[in-house]
């Protein structure tokens, strides 16, 4: 299928953000999940990504021991690349790794919508590569601005809607799942 899973900086750096709200993570914990499971049923490979800010003191300082997966969220990877940029190419081997393999489409998920998963979607259609984006299984939270909150759902629908057939198919599990000949879960 020539298809890798992207799951981009699903850490346990998160939880340790005031932002941090469970129950957006419930739902997309299923979703993510779901999404794990049934890229292991189509022999996908799983590439992880983690966002590192060494010397920021913040949640994401390597010193602090929470660049490793969320809670959950410890399966083995085909590959392991650590970031300090919002995508996932720029200051890593990722576009070598899968070259090297022959991976042209990528599948998109992750924490948070509009940022990292956002980001890398827009570099890898630029690179060449075919991108389905699984917004259910991106987490975002809530943002302000200027006095206006934007709820995650106002921040998913306006990702969804400036990455759609520019450089992302907007896909969810199920659909995935019939395309792939599996069932998810």
């Amino acid at each position: 299928m020539n298809t890798a899973l992207l799951m981009i900086d699903v850490q346990a750096s998160f939880p340790a953000r005031d932002y941090w709200d469970e129950a957006l993570a419930a739902p997309w914990r299923e979703r993510q999940h779901a999404l794990l499971a049934l890229a292991r049923q189509a022999g996908i490979p799983l590439v992880r990504i983690y966002h590192e800010e060494p010397g920021s003191a913040t949640p994401f300082d390597p010193e602090h021991g929470l660049i490793r997966p969320l809670e959950g969220f410890d399966e083995p990877s085909a590959a392991t690349f650590h970031k300090r940029a919002h995508n996932a190419f720029t200051d890593t081997e990722l576009e070598r790794w899968l070259h090297d393999r022959g991976i042209e489409r990528l599948i998109i998920s992750g924490i948070r919508t509009e940022q990292c998963c956002e980001t890398t979607t827009r570099i890898a259609a630029d690179l060449g590569f075919e991108v389905d984006f699984v917004s259910e299984a991106t987490l975002t939270f809530p943002m302000a601005r200027l006095g206006r909150t934007w709820s995650a759902e106002d921040i998913r629908a306006r990702t969804e809607l400036v990455l759609e057939g520019r450089f992302a198919r907007i896909v969810d599990v199920a659909e995935l799942a019939s395309e792939w000949g599996t069932h998810a879960a």
